[in-house]
Order: structure tokens, then C-alpha cells, then sequence
């Protein structure tokens, strides 16, 4: 059965054009009134016959609740009104409208590999131990709570009744993920908690008054007389020269009440909750907490492919872009790769845009997914009459309210934009940036509302519009737009003037690598550029260049062993360093394996058949061994070891400096054939 698309222009609120876009949709299209109310009957109809597709997200709830009835049947929304109808170039809008119901009608992806996330009710409370009791005696009846004091205080009184564990320490770290949460601090106070049998005998016989009702011993009152000791008696409780502090515990959730957190990140795991002192705060991010119990099926956002990775090899550094940028601090160092812990990423994509390699790709979406429905947008905007597009991608939370407050209160969306829902924005590379340009689009917004750091957004589009004014196309093509509020994102789209694009759009799609990707976008542009330059200065940064060797290079090849992409090479006839520009990602491994430091990089893009092509670095004549001739390597390589060598006391003698010049068999031949050697081996025999 065929998609029926229904379309509702909300009390007409805006127009419609029924018959426009009627034309070429593989399935039938109404448009209604008053879809929601009215004419509820005719969607329900429309459901008998089969999926259906709305142009309404504001009645989501209510379609899904009639479609309730029919779980055979798949429902899809989108947004016509907000995101094409209310606009005050709304009457212009039919050619986006086009493109959003092709998008929309588009086959669901393939799901994305998943892990699965599991937390009971196992809650650390964390803090000072006034706030930490409080909120302990209210979530004690539903949550299994353990309470860690980091500050005591002489009005908290700990219950007389042990119903959950309660433990004091400082020097508290916090690591894992939801329903994995390991908490590691030390046991400073005389007084340990878990022992304490709560008989008030110490705070009785403490002369000083050092011990509150908390059973925390206040240090700058204390006078070392040490009769709570005496009446802790066998408990054993209270210990001021404990040698074993180290306390460690697994927890759910986590609820920190700390005035800094403990996990200071800009994304902070879920299951984590760190409030502050604010109670109205505190109450909130409690109400939050039952949320995280039970089992979760979450996506693997990045896959990694390692064989690409330029982090490392044979422990010389090269590109941690990735270990920078990531908010959520999902990723660290593996040796000569990184790691990526699925349990702590959120998928913020701003790993994959920083990659240079592609060794970390966004699957959420997949680029390949993501790029069918660019192609498929801008191809059937251009069917329908639009001309100049401009591709708004946006965060699906932040970026998407932003744009609706725009739409209820503003102009809208110009006409020629069409919005593009991502997971996050901050995913939008510099492959989707020029693929989309490629593809036909004359601008690319990137809406940062709801990115961590925009930075690196901002990178990529200038390395981009460097290299499209280096072409020759004329205007601003990228921009990364940081509103904070419908009328900042109102200014930057209504006045930006469209810009040069392609004369004919590419007919590829963005595949899996970004490289690859890169690469067909580059040549299409360059095919069709107004002033078709071959090379290109570019920014430091970036994933392009070249690689040159002084003649302090000795063709020793470490550069070779260390580069992750296969952009140097040793050739297997001669003594020569081969480069391969296209393959290069200018990460530096090169450069930081060369003994001589005889390695420069130079970003730049080169779109000759230079940059395909295998071209010398550097070529030497072979060394051969004095004695018997064989090969030995390059003769710069053997002349830089005798120069190091030459001055050692082991080869003061002329002999012994000859020695150098032999193979390892000669070498050995000739040591046994001077007089001390010749003198053993004829004992020998």
C-alpha cells in the first residue's frame, strides 16, 4: 500500500499549494484544514489505507494516540508549518515544501548498533553532611541510598536507626557511567562511620567538645587527649594513626551535592546529578533521578575504525583533535589509537568533525543516510523551482526550538532555506559541508544553539570557504550561526545574500569514509569552478598539504613506519621516500618520528593529478658493503652513523672505522681475520 502524505495548513494559518505538490509524490496528497479537529475522521481513514505521513509535529501526541489502534501501520511527522508556512516569504515556500515531504517520505535507516545501559536504585549522595542527610531521610523509602560526607557539620545529627550506609572522606573521585558509577576516597576522620556503633560514648567523654552529633572530629578543637578512644573501647571505631584510608564503592546513580562537581564536564554522564547547593536545584535534579532506573538500549554514536586512527605509533604523538574536543571525555588514549566508551558518549558528533582520517565516523546518523537526504532534498527543491538553496543544519532539541520561536514570532525561515534536523550540529563537517555544496546547495548554515563549542565548527567552515574562494565561486558560502535567541538567527539568515554555486550538482552520494567523500567533493567543484586553481593555501589545521625533507634526511624510513594513511611510501627499487599528497592528513606523526627533524609540513590543497600521483621526496644512491659489496641501505643513512660513531673509543683504529662501512657477515669475518681474531680461531680448530 502506498504512503498516504497528509498535510494540514492550520486553519489556514499559511498556503498550500496542493496541486504543486501533488506533482511527482509517489503516493496521494490532501491537504486539510483542521486535521487535528475537524477533520480527525478522514486521517483515521487515511490509516486504514495504509502508513501515513503528517505534516504537523505540534498533534503528534493525538495522531499517535489514534494510530494506537493500528500498531501495523507506521506514522511519520514532520514540521511544514514552522519550518517552511510561516514565513513572510511563506507564498515562495512550495519548492522547501517539496523538499521536506521528500525527505520525510524517504525509507527508515537501518537502526544503529546499540549498548545497553542498566541502573537500579543503588544512589550515592555526596556532600556536605547537613544538605546529604536531608535528602537521604527523603529518598530513603525509594532509592537504596548510601550517604559519603565531604564536610561535616555540628547541626547534622545522624540517625539513630542505620538504615543506609553512611561513610565521611575527602579526596573523592568519581569515574564510570550510569548504573556504573565507582567512587574511590579516603577514610580521613578518626571516626569511621561504618564501624560506629552510634552509642554517643566519644562525644560524652571528648573534653573539647571535638565530636558533633554527625560523629565527625572537628581537628582545630581537638587537644590529642584521646579518651574517645578509650570509651570507643572495642568498637574500634575511632582510629587518629589509621594506616589503611582507601575507601571504594559502586553505585546507579550518583546525586552530588558538592558546591564544585566532581565531574567537571560540559557533558556529564547520565545518572549523574550535581545540583550545587541551590535547594530549588537540588529538588529538581532529584525528581530527575527515576528516570535513569531500569534498562536502556542506547546507540553507538562514533564507530572507530583503528587502521585509520592518527593518534599514535611507536609512541610518537600525533592528532588527539579527538581527546580534545570531546565534551563528554568518552574518549581517551589506547596506545597508538584512542578509545571511545560507548556508556559515556552522547553523541555529540564533534569527534567525527574534528577527525581528519574519518577514523571516527558519526552513525547517528550515518553519513551515508544523512547525505541520501541532502541529495534527495536539494534535487527535488530544484524540481519544484527553487533556486539558491540554502541548507540550515540544526541540533535536533536547541536548534529545532530556536527555529520554532522564529516562525511564531518572527519572518520565519527565508524560503530558499530548508532545515535539516542533525542529533547534534556539532557533527556537521567539513565533508557534509562541501558534499552539500557539491550537491547543489549555494550556502551551508550550521545553527550552533545547543552545540558544547563551537570552535571547531567555526575551523571547518573556514578551511571550506578558503578553498571555495581559492576556486573562484564568489560570496559567503559557509556560516556557523551562534544565536542564542530567534532574533540573532533571524538577522543572520534574512540577510545573507546567496552565494555562487555549482553550475550542475554532483551526481554521487556521501559514502562511509570521509576522505573518500572529501575527495569526490573536491574534484566536482573543481570541476566546475569559475577560476579552477591547483593549488591552494590553506590555514594550519588543516586535513590537507604537503610533506618536504631537508637534506638533513637520511632515508632512515621512520616516517614511513609511523603514517597512518599510506601518504609516504619506500619505494622497492630504489633508495627513494615516495608522497602521496592526496592521502595526507598533515597529523604531524611524520614530523615527530624523524630522528634528523628533517620533516616540514605546508597545509595546502593540491587538485592536480600531482596530488594522486606518488611523487619523490628524496632518492640516495645505495650503500654497499666495502668488503663484499652487498646492499646496506641508503648511503646518506650509513655516512650519519659513521659520523656519530667515528669519534667513539671503540672505533679509534682505521680498521675499526672500516669495520662501519661493512655488512653485519663482513663485519664478522673481518674481526676474525685480525690478529687477535685469526689467534682464537686457530686455538679453536
Amino acid at each position: 500500500m502506498e504512503r498516504q502524505i497528509r498535510l494540514c495548513d492550520c486553519n489556514r494559518s499559511f498556503a498550500v499549494d496542493e496541486k504543486a505538490l501533488a506533482a511527482g509524490i509517489p503516493g496521494p496528497l490532501k491537504v486539510h484544514h483542521e486535521l487535528c479537529r475537524r477533520e480527525i475522521g478522514e486521517f483515521e481513514s487515511a490509516l486504514a489505507c495504509g502508513d501515513v505521513v503528517v505534516g504537523c509535529t505540534q498533534e503528534a501526541a493525538l495522531f499517535a494516540e489514534v494510530a494506537a489502534e493500528r500498531p501495523a501501520v507506521r506514522i511519520d511527522f514532520f514540521n511544514l508549518r514552522e519550518n517552511a508556512g510561516w514565513s513572510a516569504e511563506g507564498s515562495g515556500a512550495t519548492p522547501k515544501m517539496a523538499a521536506l515531504i521528500a525527505a520525510a517520505t524517504l525509507p527508515e535507516p537501518d537502526p544503529v548498533v546499540g549498548v545497553t545501559l542498566a541502573a537500579g536504585r543503588n544512589l550515592l549522595i555526596v556532600g556536605e553532611a547537613g544538605a546529604a542527610l536531608g535528602w537521604a531521610e527523603r529518598l530513603a523509602g525509594r532509592f537504596e541510598v548510601s550517604v559519603l560526607f565531604t564536610g561535616s557539620s555540628r547541626d547534622a545529627e545522624l540517625p539513630l536507626e542505620r538504615r543506609y550506609p553512611v561513610w565521611s572522606g575527602a579526596d573523592v573521585t568519581l569515574s564510570g557511567h550510569l548504573g556504573a558509577f565507582d567512587a574511590v576516597w579516603a577514610q580521613q576522620n578518626a571516626i569511621d562511620l561504618d564501624l560506629c556503633v552510634r552509642c554517643n560514648a566519644c562525644i560524652r567523654a571528648c573534653p573539647e567538645g571535638a565530636i558533633g552529633w554527625d560523629y565527625q572530629v572537628d581537628a582545630a578543637r581537638c587537644r590529642t587527649h584521646r579518651a574517645c578512644v578509650s570509651a570507643c573501647g572495642t568498637v574500634g571505631a575511632i582510629d587518629f594513626a589509621r594506616a589503611d584510608t582507601r575507601r571504594e564503592g559502586r553505585f546507579d546513580l550518583v546525586l552530588d551535592l558538592s558546591p564544585e562537581p566532581l565531574l567537571r564536564r560540559v557533558e556529564p554522564p547520565q545518572g549523574y546529578a550535581a545540583p550545587g547547593r541551590d535547594p530549588l536545584d537540588q529538588a529538581l535534579a532529584v525528581q530527575t533521578l527515576d528516570e535513569f532506573v531500569g534498562e536502556f538500549e542506547k546507540p553507538r554514536y562514533v564507530a572507530l575504525d583503528a587502521r585509520l586512527c592518527a593518534h599514535s605509533r611507536s609512541r610518537k604523538a600525533g592528532c588527539s583533535n579527538c581527546i580534545e574536543a570531546c565534551s563528554a571525555e568518552a574518549i581517551a588514549s589506547a596506545g597508538d589509537v584512542v578509545r571511545v566508551d560507548p556508556y559515556l558518549c552522547q553523541g555529540c558528533g564533534t569527534c567525527s568533525t574534528v577527525c581528519p582520517t574519518g577514523a571516527l565516523a558519526s552513525q547517528y546518523p550515518r553519513v551515508e543516510d544523512l547525505g541520501l537526504r541532502v541529495k534527495t532534498v536539494l534535487a527535488r527543491y530544484r524540481e519544484a523551482g527553487g533556486e539558491d538553496a540554502c541548507l540550515l543544519f540544526h541540533s535536533a532539541e536547541a536548534g529545532h526550538a530556536l527555529i520554532e520561536r522564529l516562525a511564531r514570532r518572527g519572518k520565519g525561515l527565508p524560503a530558499r532555506v530548508i532545515p535539516l534536523e542533525l542529533w547534534s550540529a556539532d557533527a556537521a563537517g567539513l565533508d557534509l559541508m562541501l558534499g552539500s555544496l557539491a550537491l547543489g546547495a549555494c550556502q551551508v548554515a550550521v545553527l550552533a544553539a545547543g552545540t558544547h563549542d563551537a570552535a571547531p565548527l567555526r575551523a571547518q567552515a573556514a578551511h571550506a570557504q578558503t578553498i571555495l574562494a581559492g576556486l573562484g565561486y564568489a560570496g559567503e558560502h559557509l556560516r556557523v550561526i551562534e544565536a542564542e535567541d530567534w532574533p540573532a538567527l533571524e538577522a543572520a539568515l534574512w540577510d545573507w545574500a546567496p552565494a555562487q554555486g555549482v553550475s550542475r550538482p554532483a551526481s554521487f552520494r556521501l559514502v562511509p569514509r570521509k576522505r573518500d567523500t572529501l575527495d569526490l567533493a573536491l574534484r566536482h567543484l573543481h570541476a566546475l569552478a569559475p577560476a579552477p586553481a591547483t593549488e591552494i593555501a590553506l590555514q594550519a589545521g588543516a586535513p590537507f598539504g604537503a610533506v618536504a625533507v631537508s637534506d638533513a634526511c637520511t632515508l632512515c624510513m621512520s616516517c614511513v613506519g609511523t603514517c597512518p594513511t599510506g601518504a609516504l611510501s619506500a619505494a622497492t627499487d630504489a633508495m627513494r621516500l615516495g608522497f602521496l599528497e592526496k592521502s595526507c592528513v598533515q597529523c604531524g606523526l611524520c614530523a615527530n618520528a624523524c630522528p634528523e627533524n628533517a620533516v616540514a609540513l605546508t597545509p595546502r590543497l593540491l587538485l592536480d593529478d600531482a596530488a594522486r600521483r606518488v611523487v619523490p621526496l628524496k632518492e640516495a644512491e645505495i650503500f654497499h658493503c666495502v668488503r663484499c659489496g652487498a646492499a646496506m641501505g641508503a648511503k646518506p643513512m650509513i655516512d650519519a652513523m659513521f659520523a656519530r660513531l667515528a669519534g667513539h673509543s671503540m672505533f679509534a683504529s682505521e680498521a675499526q672505522q672500516r669495520r662501519l662501512h661493512m655488512c653485519a657477515d663482513c663485519r664478522v669475518i673481518d674481526l676474525m681475520e685480525n690478529e687477535n681474531g685469526t689467534k682464537a680461531w686457530n686455538m679453536t680448530e
